[in-house]
Parts: structure tokens; C-alpha cells; sequence
């Protein structure tokens, strides 16, 4: 077996191999190095209701607990969102006809993942004749933009907003989502735990929160509590892929189980076999067990992939002894 070695200046706080939330196409990152269209925000499904399984009431919507922001960009934001109306069922009143075709194309342009554009549209709308809901609703998209284009302060504004108002349930558990996920990119760790914490007392549940829970206690080096939390995730969700890479990687990392970890690191690279942190991830646990030929193979496709990837190069350099190749 091979010799059993650790990357330079990395170690059991080696973050992105265990990142919670789910990662965009190629590779996803250690916080704070997140390209912009990587943010992972997406509204989770619908999470099961307190009581026993699929039954039960939520809480109540918990207060908003985001930082403050400065004056100024809150009367902004709220100048921005304070009168909305969210694309409406036919059955409704319709929108005043510019303010809700912003709105509607805002959300499209959303959809299609072309956030600059989204943003803009939403922006036209300055909430005329929009309701209380409605408002929720286009600061809902607010806060999803600014969230996915990196600008987080004025995406914790918004996301604020639709929690306050506490008209939908769902949204405010996106909303805190999403809340959660700023915290841990800007390294607000017990911010991030505190809202996610809120939200399982509230009754809801998801693997996606368990993941990020699960990430917040390995930048901890809590790995025990890590692992636990990796295997809620998967026992909610036994084909999420961030748990079977997160779980895979702490255990062949950690030396606590490398053969369990190995089938982890597979099962989540047959499911996304071009994500490059799930190859990474792979190749390691081949090379902790031993399999240095194979070790190279995932690595040099993870390389291919992201070719400027600190983590992937530290591996490749210990499994190799060589300079990582530059990218296809």
C-alpha cells in the first residue's frame, strides 16, 4: 500500500472536497474562491413537515436574523421591493403591464441561469401598485441574483425582506438556504449554523441542510459530528451526491474508513463523472488504498477539467511526484 501522505499546507481542513451545497458543473471550490456563477441557490425541494415524517406544521417563520446593512441600501431595497406582485395564476389581477412583464421576463431570464440579465429586468420594476406578496416574491428573485452574481450584501438586503414578511413558508426556508450559504462563503460559520439551526427546530429538513451543517463542523475539525451529519444527509437522500463525496472524502481522509470512502467517491463520480472535485476526490481515495495507477487516471481527468485547482494540484503532486499537467 502505499504510503499514506498528506497535501503541502493541507490537511482535515481541507475544505473543498466537502463542500455542502450543490456544486456547479466542473468543480466546486473552497469558499471565497466561488466563481460568480457557481452559487448554488437554487430553491431546495420541499422539505417534510415537523412531527412524525410527512406530517405535522411548520413553525412559525422565524424572525429575520440577517446582519443589518447600512441605511442606505435598506431604504433602497426597500424602496426597491416594498410593492410587488409575483407573476401572477390566470386567475389573478393582472400586474401593471411594464412592472409585471419585468417581473415575469426577470424571472425567465433567472431560469435560464442568465443572471445579469435577470437582475436587470428585475430591476425596472420599482413595485407601482404591487402587493405585500408580490413584493416578497420580486425580493425573493432580488436576493437569488445578487446571491448568484457574488454581490452578497445587497442578497442578504433581500433575502432579509422575504423572511420578514413571512407570507410563505417555503420561501423563508429557501431564503435562510440561501442566508446559510452566504454565511459559510464569507466565513460566518456560526451565522450559517444559527440559521440552519432555526430551521431544523422549525421542522424542517433537507440533505442539503445537513450537508452544509456537515461542512461547517469539518472547517471545525468536529469530525465526528461531520460525519453524522453526512449520513442524515444520505439517509434522507441516499443518491445526493455532496453527501457521497463529503462522506467519501472525510472518511479516506481521515483514515476511518478508506474502503467505504473509495465506493463513496465512486458512486459519486458514476453520477457525475465530469465534476472535477468529485474526480479529485476519487483519485485520492485510490491512492489511500493503495491504487497509485488508478489515483493518477482520476486525477489527471480532474486536472483536464479544472487545471487551476490548488487542491487538485497539491494531490497530483503527491501521488506523482510531479508538476501537475496543464489542462486540455
Amino acid at each position: 500500500m502505499a504510503e499514506k501522505k498528506t497535501p503541502p499546507d493541507k490537511g482535515p481542513g481541507r475544505e473543498a472536497q466537502v463542500y455542502p451545497l450543490e456544486e456547479r458543473d466542473g468543480v466546486h471550490r473552497i469558499p471565497g474562491e466561488f466563481s460568480p456563477e457557481s452559487a448554488p441557490v437554487s430553491p431546495p425541494p420541499v422539505p417534510p413537515l415537523a412531527g412524525k415524517p410527512g406530517t405535522g406544521k411548520p413553525g412559525p417563520a422565524p424572525a429575520a436574523t440577517a446582519p443589518a446593512a447600512n441605511a442606505a441600501s435598506a431604504k433602497a431595497a426597500s424602496a426597491k421591493a416594498g410593492s410587488a406582485k409575483a407573476p401572477g395564476r390566470a386567475s389573478e389581477p393582472l400586474l401593471p403591464a411594464a412592472e409585471g412583464g419585468w417581473l415575469r421576463e426577470g424571472i425567465r431570464l433567472f431560469r435560464m441561469k442568465r443572471y445579469d440579465m435577470a437582475l436587470k429586468e428585475l430591476s425596472r420594476a420599482d413595485g407601482t401598485g404591487f402587493s405585500v406578496e408580490d413584493n416578497a416574491e420580486l425580493a425573493y428573485y432580488l436576493g437569488l441574483c445578487h446571491t448568484k452574481l457574488g454581490n452578497y450584501e445587497e442578497a442578504l438586503i433581500y433575502l432579509d425582506q422575504v423572511i420578514t414578511t413571512g407570507q410563505n413558508v417555503l420561501r423563508s426556508y429557501q431564503c435562510r438556504m440561501a442566508l446559510s450559504y452566504i454565511y459559510v462563503i464569507t466565513r460566518k460559520g456560526k451565522m450559517a449554523e444559527f440559521e440552519l439551526t432555526r430551521l431544523r427546530k422549525s421542522g424542517f429538513e433537507s440533505a442539503q441542510l445537513y450537508t452544509t451543517l456537515a461542512y461547517i463542523a469539518w472547517t471545525r475539525k468536529n469530525v465526528k459530528e461531520a460525519l453524522d451529519f453526512y449520513e442524515q444527509a444520505l439517509g434522507m437522500d441516499e443518491n445526493n451526491t455532496t453527501a457521497m463525496n463529503g462522506l467519501g472524502y472525510i472518511l479516506v481522509e481521515t483514515d476511518t474508513d478508506i474502503s467505504r470512502g473509495l465506493k463513496l467517491c465512486r458512486r459519486a463520480v458514476d453520477r457525475k463523472p465530469q465534476n472535477a472535485a468529485y474526480l479529485d476526490s476519487l483519485g485520492w481515495a485510490c491512492f489511500k488504498n493503495g491504487d497509485v495507477l488508478s489515483a493518477r487516471t482520476w486525477l489527471r481527468r480532474a486536472i483536464d477539467l479544472a487545471s487551476g485547482e490548488r487542491e487538485i494540484q497539491d494531490h497530483w503532486r503527491v501521488v506523482t511526484g510531479e508538476e501537475p499537467p496543464r489542462g486540455r
